[in-house]
């Protein structure tokens, strides 16, 4: 069985430990650690996005907590697609994913507070449920995402 609210504190702490790499790193090291951290930022938001969220919704009953969640999660994303777009490292590229870094960690901060305390009193069948659909798509876009990396190196 997987915890599903562990899972996603497990992420969370990762990428935060990424986000203090970054910031002692220097040039060619920032571009390998921000691509890391932006792989685990995508795979987080999506089994968040397509299997947390939706079923935290249902059981939570608290829209705005979901919604909130949601919201900081376009701003994740609208980040990240900027950064995508940088051609080169340069000052504004780490100006970019140190704003990145402090709204995600404003996002955790603000998710394990009030959704993940709140789910954690959730129906533990449904709880072991969502683990493992997330655990198991997790592992799926992993694969993908490592492919697809490799594929860009190898061109």
């Amino acid at each position: 069985m997987t915890d599903p609210i562990k899972l996603l504190k497990d992420d969370h702490k990762k990428v935060k430990e990424l986000f203090k790499e970054f910031e002692s790193a220097d040039g060619r090291s920032k571009r390998r650690i921000a691509n890391e951290a932006i792989m685990e930022l995508d795979i987080h938001a999506a089994i968040e996005e397509e299997i947390f969220y939706p079923a935290m919704l249902k059981a939570l009953k608290d829209e705005f907590v979901v919604a909130e969640a949601e919201e900081e999660h376009h701003v994740v994303h609208v980040l990240i697609d900027e950064l995508r777009g940088m051609e080169k490292p340069d000052v504004h590229f780490d100006a970019k994913f140190t704003v990145l870094a402090e709204n995600v960690k404003h996002h955790i901060e603000e998710e394990e507070k009030e959704m993940l305390s709140k789910a954690a009193k959730a129906d533990k069948e449904l709880l072991n449920q969502l683990g493992e659909q997330m655990m198991e798509r997790k592992e799926a876009l992993m694969k993908e995402m490592q492919g697809a990396s490799k594929a860009r190196a190898s061109a």
